[in-house]
Parts: structure tokens; C-alpha cells; sequence
């Protein structure tokens, strides 16, 4: 709700401070009156009647459309970096003449990556830097213990997260902060 093209500039949480509401399920209630309050003072008539919507042609492609694209250059390596993973491109014929040329980065709303150039998606593997190390999943040793406490104590102490230019969030949806229904 807060992010209705930036137009209530945090009124909804002044608001909810000002008629002393601290729950979610109060919120939730306040939320609906606050819209069509909000909307009958900010809402403005179309210049025209007319419904200039166009539908949706067989060759459109809505998840293209919405998808985050962004450059980035090939290293010498045949590696990029986005969203502080890197990428290692499989070397094939397409990708090795791709060393420091620019290639598109697609990131899906629906969590899917593609790195693309001149229309061909190419083959990659990943390696990621933040990638935290799962305690449950490692066999008990009396030696790795002290090691595994170590690293996960580092791993909390870790500042680095994720880019926020992204639509996706690695493993964790975005939430709204109120449910409306």
C-alpha cells in the first residue's frame, strides 16, 4: 500500500500512530477507510472516456516485459557478476569470443535468471558469495563442530545482502505489510 507510486509519503504510518493503533489485525481494519479516504481526496477523472487499453497480441510477452535487464562485461575468465554471485558461462563456441563484451542479465519476477546475448540464452553455473552454510546438512565430527560454530557466527556478523535493484529476492518473497483481504 505504501508503494502506490510513492503518493502517501508514509501518511498511512502517521496516521496509524495518530488514532493509536499498534496491531495488525486494527491496521487491517484502519487500512480500508484510510484508501477510500485517501483516493476520493487524491483521485483525478481520466481527460477521456475512452478505453485506450489494448489487449494482449499472441507474440507478447509479459514476463519479458517485466523483467529486470541489466549489462554487464564478460571477463577474460568468461565470468560476470550480478547481485554479488558470479556467473561462469559454460566455454562453447558462442561464449568464448564474449571475453569483455557486454551481455543482457534477465532476472523474471518469477525468480528465473537468464544471461542472453544477441537473442541466445547462454549455458552458465553459479558461485555465490553470500552463500551460507547449512549446520543440519553436515554430518556431526567432533573436529567440525568448533568450525561450523565459527563460520556461522561470521555468517551473522556478515553486513553484505543482497541488491535491491532486484525484483526477485533470493529464497524470500516480498511480503506486503498489511494483508488487505
Amino acid at each position: 500500500m505504501e508503494r502506490a507510486n510513492q503518493t502517501h509519503q508514509d501518511r498511512l504510518v502517521k496516521e496509524l500512530r495518530l488514532a493509536g493503533i499498534s496491531t495488525i489485525e486494527s491496521a487491517n481494519v484502519f487500512a480500508h477507510g484510510f484508501m477510500e479516504d485517501f483516493n476520493a481526496r487524491s483521485a483525478q477523472a481520466p481527460f477521456g472516456a475512452r478505453d485506450l487499453h489494448r489487449p494482449l497480441m499472441p507474440h507478447d510477452d509479459s514476463d519479458e516485459a517485466f523483467a529486470w535487464k541489466e549489462l554487464r562485461t564478460v571477463t577474460c575468465n568468461l565470468t560476470l557478476h550480478y547481485d554479488k554471485v558470479m556467473f561462469i558461462l559454460e566455454p562453447n563456441e558462442i561464449a568464448r569470443p564474449l571475453a569483455r563484451r557486454h551481455v543482457a542479465v534477465i532476472d523474471y519476477p518469477n525468480g528465473r535468471l537468464a544471461i542472453r546475448h544477441k537473442g541466445v540464452d547462454l549455458p552458465y553455473r553459479t558461485f555465490d558469495r553470500l552463500q551460507k552454510v547449512d549446520r543440519a546438512a553436515i554430518v556431526e565430527n567432533k573436529r567440525l563442530g568448533e568450525v561450523l560454530a565459527f563460520v556461522v557466527e561470521r555468517q551473522r556478523e556478515r553486513t553484505e545482502t543482497r541488491s535491491v535493484k532486484a525484483l526477485r529476492r533470493r529464497g524470500q518473497a516480498e511480503r506486503p505489510m498489511f494483508n488487505l483481504n
